[in-house]
């Protein structure tokens, strides 16, 4: 066998835990914009299977790492554009390992900071026109990004906001490179309990009046000359089509809206992750079987599983509540009357999202006070996934082929 020829050692394999599985997926499809490498991603989740799930944050850090070493070294020999493209790398690699880190320790947040600052040296190394914002918002900062191609004549402009867990850099590789290739000016922002708020603002938590941080952001986008406020849309990714959608209900200066997906109860869309505990918290728990933060740690294993802990740890946290009840009963205040967005809108869905996202999908579309024009995106197209991360440039197109001619 010592002679024997073959193609590859690498083998195009994933994990059996649908999430490891996804969140793999979200990694790989960041490489049609340059915030992966597919070989180094595959290498990375050979060694995850080999080592364990628990072994995710460590493997993905210690490729950011080298991604970054291997960045300092190019841009030190003065290969720009090699510089920033492991730089790129380097930034969604700690991201990939902020996420399964939990949130809020120390380890979490020196892991965005790490993503944010290979960003930020990978826009310098690439010269690209970004200018860092910081939003003072009810004595706290949120983090923003304002990116101008070199043409700005006549250019529409895009707000962007994601999610629960999406972060600034990420969200450049699902729409900002692709809008700026097209000559929009995009502004990425966040609000309050976002990751990259938490990375600074270790007190923040989502909000479900979206519409008191996102009104100032748009302030900042019309502010400057170069924006025309007849050119302005708006787009949020994952749980950011809450956001999208509650601010356009209050907000008449956004004159297109894209929601991915539009969530328009945020409660049931959030219960529709607990099938597997038996439903809505507040309907099979009692008073007596509600847990705090610092009760979870003293829960058998065999009664709740550490992965489900984290999500609590992380569900309490996030939301600014003291009891995984008082979460859910919290909840309840994150919704929208889909009769009161005017604006068109631009509804989309993976086909594979579940029956929750879908229904809502149809809700809004049903219910809008505006026009909307829906997109379900298919198995068969490789977008059926949660905003499309298996086929980004696909969505891109869908999205800012149907802005353009919203805007025009």
């Amino acid at each position: 066998m010592a002679d024997s020829t073959v193609r590859s050692t690498t083998r195009v394999a994933g994990f059996e835990d649908p999430e490891l599985d996804f969140q793999l997926l979200r990694q790989l499809g960041s490489a049609a914009y340059g915030g992966a490498s597919v070989g180094e991603c595959l290498a990375a989740a050979a060694r995850i299977r080999e080592s364990g799930p628990h072994s995710w944050t460590d493997v993905f850090a210690g490729l950011a790492d080298q991604q970054h070493a291997d960045a300092q070294q190019l841009a030190a020999a003065g290969h720009r554009l090699s510089a920033r493209d492991r730089y790129l790398h380097a930034a969604n690699s700690y991201r990939a390992a902020e996420y399964f880190t939990p949130f809020g320790t120390d380890r979490h947040v020196e892991l965005g900071l790490a993503s944010r600052a290979a960003f930020l040296a990978a826009m310098a190394e690439n010269c690209t026109d970004i200018e860092e914002l910081w939003l003072p918002w009810r004595g706290q900062r949120l983090p923003g990004y304002w990116f101008t191609p070199h043409d700005t004549s006549g250019s529409p402009t895009l707000v962007v906001t994601s999610g629960f867990d999406g972060t600034l850099e990420e969200t450049y590789f699902q729409i900002g490179v692709a809008a700026l290739e097209r000559g929009w000016q995009v502004l990425q922002i966040c609000g309050p309990g976002q990751m990259d708020t938490a990375r600074t603002e270790a007190a923040t938590s989502f909000v479900p009046d979206t519409e008191s941080w996102i009104t100032p952001w748009i302030d900042i986008a019309l502010d400057r000359p170069e924006v025309d406020p007849n050119q302005l849309g708006m787009l949020g990714i994952s749980f950011g089509g809450y956001f999208v959608l509650r601010a356009a209900a209050h907000e008449p200066r956004i004159r297109a809206l894209v929601a991915n997906s539009p969530v328009v109860d945020l409660r049931a869309y959030m219960v529709s992750f607990l099938a597997g505990m038996g439903g809505d918290p507040e309907q099979v728990l009692t008073p007596a079987e509600d847990f705090s933060l610092d009760d979870i740690d003293q829960i058998p294993d065999a009664e709740m599983p550490p992965t489900i802990k984290e999500m609590s740890r992380s569900l309490i946290r996030r939301f600014g509540q003291s009891t995984f009840l008082n979460t859910f009963h919290y909840l309840r205040e994150f919704n929208v009357d889909p009769a009161t967005i005017t604006c068109p809108t631009l509804a989309m869905v993976g086909a594979g999202e579940g029956g929750e996202p879908i229904r809502q999908y149809e809700v809004f579309a049903e219910q809008s006070g505006g026009p909307v024009t829906q997109r379900m995106f298919t198995t068969a197209e490789g977008a059926d996934t949660h905003c499309q991360l298996g086929n980004l440039t696909l969505s891109n197109a869908v999205t800012l082929d149907w802005l353009e001619g919203i805007l025009e």
